[in-house]
């Protein structure tokens, strides 16, 4: 399969696509000169498109529209040999049974999986001790890959070079002489947060004379972080001014990011700066499963495990991180 066209299909949030670009990384390392193809949505599109592992982009959001015949008429004209189906969804695994492609991947956990694949791994992410990235390299098993990845392995594998360049003005923003630090607080309901009484607290902690401060998010989101901006008047807004591309560029030429379990902080850890998350101890939502994965990461969850807002969805455990443990470790970074 020297020469063999791969699908990687996920189809999700931007966190679990950047977890997921580890296994481009790998594939490409067994096969050299394959072709690497990925399924994904309409909004993750910039992030295939940075990394240097992955050949061209299949936009699922156009596919899913198209009868079914179409969509695996339309599969099978990639030319594709294999399809790993990192994201199960029934849909796309009955679409590639239709385009008949040879090696279809998936887990075992999936009842469709058993007839629509042909080669299944036995995985369940649910009570697995691994983290997402090392959950998502076990399903190339099949291909020859190892069954097991370091996290420091995974850190150094995302493969984002081709970072779209940033309009001059908003370059301009960033200050050579502090610490340019990116605060993401909100997730669009992708993970517990902070809360944005934290971040006006850390805010005031830090030092302007160290310090540059950028808050990102949607325009959306921007209308939700207004009280902070109106308390910090020295905070730079940067909510719906980028493109997710040009925000993966902005990321890369920051010093650090803080969040919690969000596209944002996984982008920022695989751009190689100082990502700092937050994190409730609940699986499977816990650090262990979600943590940003790269050399400078640091995460900060509560000590005592918690299962009072499991179902809640109002995390008081999360938001009883003190920003002061924050600031602490910011000051020590240069």
């Amino acid at each position: 399969m020297s020469r063999a066209v791969f699908i990687i299909s996920r189809t999700d949030a931007i966190g679990d696509v950047v977890l997921t670009l580890p296994v481009a990384g790998v594939l490409r390392s067994l096969y050299p000169s394959s072709r690497i193809l990925f399924l994904g949505r309409s909004y993750t599109k910039d992030i295939i498109a940075a990394c240097e592992n992955i050949d061209g982009f299949l936009n699922w959001d156009e596919w899913r529209e198209l009868p079914a015949r179409e969509a695996a008429r339309a599969m099978a004209a990639t030319g594709a040999d294999c399809i790993i189906h990192v994201f199960p969804d029934k849909a796309i695994a009955r679409v590639a049974w239709m385009a008949k492609i040879a090696e279809r991947i998936g887990t075992t956990n999936r009842i469709y999986h058993w007839r629509y694949c042909n080669k299944l791994v036995r995985l369940s992410r649910r009570n697995s001790a691994l983290h997402e990235a090392q959950l998502n390299l076990r399903l190339l098993e099949p291909l020859g890959a190892r069954r097991e990845y370091s996290l420091e392995e995974i850190g150094v594998n995302y493969g984002l070079t081709r970072l779209a360049p940033l309009p001059p003005e908003v370059e301009a923003l960033l200050d050579p002489r502090r610490f340019n630090l990116i605060l993401h607080p909100k997730s669009r309901g992708s993970a517990r947060e902070w809360g944005l009484g934290n971040y006006v607290r850390l805010i005031g902690l830090l030092p302007r004379e160290r310090f540059k401060i950028f808050v990102s998010g949607t325009a959306t989101e921007g209308e939700l972080v207004a009280p902070l901006l109106a308390k910090h008047p020295e905070v730079t807004d940067l909510t719906g001014r980028l493109t997710l591309g040009q925000l993966m560029t902005f990321i890369s030429k920051a010093d650090g990011l803080v969040a919690a379990s969000t596209g944002p902080l996984h982008l920022a850890a695989a751009l190689g700066i100082h990502a700092l998350g937050i994190y409730p101890p609940i699986r499977p939502m816990h650090p262990g499963r979600w943590a940003p994965v790269g050399r400078k990461t640091r995460v900060f969850v509560k000590a005592e495990y918690c299962e009072d807002c499991r179902r809640s969805g109002d995390c008081s455990c999360i938001r009883e991180v003190p920003p002061d443990a924050i600031e602490a470790y910011l000051l020590t970074l240069k």
